[in-house]
């Protein structure tokens, strides 16, 4: 009785998991968003958009982060420290040089505000509800929300300075 139970239990459990993770194709192409002064274009799938569309580097994002100073030289010591906080906080769902479960940090200076990576480490919750291009990523990445690692200024302001050796 007692094995009949558990592969029970194992069957619901697989079942479940396999109804979760369907269907998010159909979800992605009909709330596709263009950003930046564009309209919302629900029909508009992942092909229509263009990459330029996506990057906004005047948007600094929704939260306590309005301005980043960077020196003309990379903070040596700071992105080893942002490496570390990296490396323990963010590689579950990032990796160098490929998409993941989120996007990847490399060259992401060249598509976001350092305000914007900052806001959007500090604050993904509110990002996702109240940023367009959090929105988007948001879609793009299966649903997929970033996790509120809850970082100090401090740690995110060090895995920025880290993003700029990538």
């Amino acid at each position: 009785m007692k094995n009949i139970i558990k592969t029970f239990s194992l069957l619901f459990i697989f079942s479940l998991t396999l109804v979760s993770c369907g269907g998010g194709e159909e979800k992605k192409e009909k709330e596709k968003i263009k950003i930046g002064n564009k309209k919302e274009n629900k029909k508009t799938t992942k092909k229509e958009v263009s990459q330029e569309d996506t990057y906004d580097l005047t948007n600094k994002g929704v939260g306590p982060i309005s301005s980043v100073t960077f020196s003309d030289t990379v903070d040596e010591a700071m992105a080893a420290t942002g490496k570390k906080v990296y490396d323990t906080k963010c590689t579950a769902c990032h990796k160098i040089g490929k998409k993941f479960i989120g996007p990847a940090p490399n060259g992401i200076f060249k598509r976001r505000s350092p305000e914007w990576i900052m806001n959007m480490i500090l604050n993904p919750d509110e990002m996702v509800k109240k940023d367009p291009v959090a929105k988007a990523l948001l879609i793009e990445f299966n649903g997929s929300p970033m996790a509120n690692q809850s970082l100090s200024e401090e740690e995110a302001r060090s895995i920025l300075e880290y993003f700029r050796t990538l």
